[in-house]
């Protein structure tokens, strides 16, 4: 009987190990960081200055200033209003000598037969982020809101 218990107890604890070792390796190096969303005129004159650069463009970017990192993700112009971005979540992924960041964005679009104005817009979201120091690189993940 003590036989078939711990024999039943191996198989768990092997199963188990199956499941959830990968799932452990998988995110090592991986830690969600803080932040906060800030309006455009809420930030530092610097940043300010910097995004109308790269409003043109669908990216992400990181910028250092006053010792504080923010990220800025931008959508291009649209021809109507109704368009949005916003920042879901910051992953930061550790690389040989440094760190990358993931930037999730959720992105909304108008509803094909919604009314809008008709007027050029750039969606822009400026967040302020809980690091010490630019990341490597960024990498902008997208998904569309429903």
């Amino acid at each position: 009987m003590n036989k078939k218990i711990l024999i039943c107890a191996i198989i768990v604890i092997v199963v188990l190990g199956i499941i959830f070792i990968p799932k452990m390796l998988k995110n090592e190096g991986e830690s969600e960081v803080k932040f906060k969303t800030l309006d455009l005129s809420e930030a530092p004159k610097k940043i300010q200055e910097l995004v109308p650069k790269y409003l043109y463009e669908e990216r992400a970017l990181a910028c250092k200033v006053d010792n504080e990192v923010y990220i800025i993700v931008t959508r291009g112009e649209k021809r109507t209003e109704g368009y949005s971005v916003s920042l879901d979540k910051i992953i930061k992924v550790k690389n040989e000598n440094n760190f990358d960041i993931i930037a999730h964005a959720k992105y909304k679009d108008p509803k094909p037969n919604e009314m809008v104005g008709q007027r050029i817009t750039y969606p822009v979201v400026v967040a302020k982020a809980e690091l010490d120091r630019l990341p490597d690189k960024i990498k902008l993940e997208v998904e569309y809101d429903q």
